[in-house]
């Protein structure tokens, strides 16, 4: 590996080890770190240790797994494999599926304007505004019906599907969404039209002068308008606007990043996400 990439990983590492602790205390397994929520939400993972002297074990995974276990989270591990390809077989070893996401990082040169990618407006979510509430909880459940029907293809689940799991959000969720965008680590998105409400949405964490675009999803019946592009367009550029220097993501799949090379984002590695095999199929 070259200075330049090394150098790169590096940034993403510290990246992937700050975005949790915000939210969650942390518990060492050997050379794996088990983040665990402090409040609801969201559950986190398990991810090797930075500056560990050894890659994780065997023993670390099953470690880690009977603490999931214990505490009723789900037995998830994220890595990137450039950084500890060592762990690949050891997770595999332990019985876990590993889905291999294609790593990819912005070049700001290549973003394109996002009102040339869609069919619809996109917004950027404002704390402030007085449809807040329901924009937050648009967004998750566009999201959860998006990643129930995976890939790019059309299909038939649409608004119906969305509205059906639309729900109240707790205070704690909305208090921690709506702090995270006024110091800058998060910014959410929703692309939609009053007709047709929401359709496509995403969002960003940020760290410093490095950020993670993720959870960019689009329901079925509104693919293959440009939408998932839009969405990527627009929270790459806030947060270029607010001072991050890397931007990156990473694809569910090879199909799924070539929308995201319609963006700018070139691949520079995998990020790995392990499960047991029974989830990721």
């Amino acid at each position: 590996m070259d200075s330049a990439h090394k150098e790169l990983f590096d940034r993403l590492e510290r990246f992937y080890d700050a975005v949790p602790r915000d939210a969650a205390r942390v518990e060492e397994h050997g050379a794996l770190v088990l983040f665990v929520r402090n409040e609801a939400g969201f559950p986190f993972y398990a991810r090797p240790r930075p500056g560990a002297a050894e890659p994780p074990s065997l023993a670390d995974v099953n470690a880690v797994r009977e603490r999931q276990r214990e505490l009723g989270l789900p037995e998830a591990f994220e890595w990137v494999h450039e950084t500890t390809p060592e762990f690949l077989p050891v997770a595999r070893s332990a019985g876990l599926s590993v889905l291999e996401a294609p790593l990819m990082v912005l070049d700001p040169r290549e973003l394109p304007d996002p009102a040339t990618l869609g069919d619809v407006p996109v917004r950027v979510l404002e704390p402030d505004a007085p449809d807040f509430a329901a924009a937050v909880a648009a967004r998750r459940a566009v999201a959860a019906v998006a990643f129930a029907y995976g890939g790019t293809a059309r299909g038939e689940a649409g608004a119906a599907q969305r509205d059906a799991i639309v729900t109240e959000l707790e205070s704690a969720v909305l208090a921690e969404e709506r702090a995270g965008i006024n110091d800058g680590r998060r910014i959410s998105a929703l692309a939609g039209t009053a007709a047709e409400g929401a359709l496509a949405s995403g969002m960003a964490m940020r760290v410093d002068d490095v950020a993670e675009i993720a959870g960019v999803g689009v329901l079925p019946a509104a693919r293959r308008r440009g939408l998932g592009a839009a969405v990527t367009a627009t929270l790459a550029r806030e947060l270029l606007a607010a001072g991050a220097e890397t931007v990156f993501l990473s694809a569910g799949s090879e199909e799924i990043a070539r929308v995201y090379l319609r963006v700018g984002f070139r691949r520079v590695g995998t990020a790995c996400i392990a499960e047991p095999a029974a989830l990721l199929g």
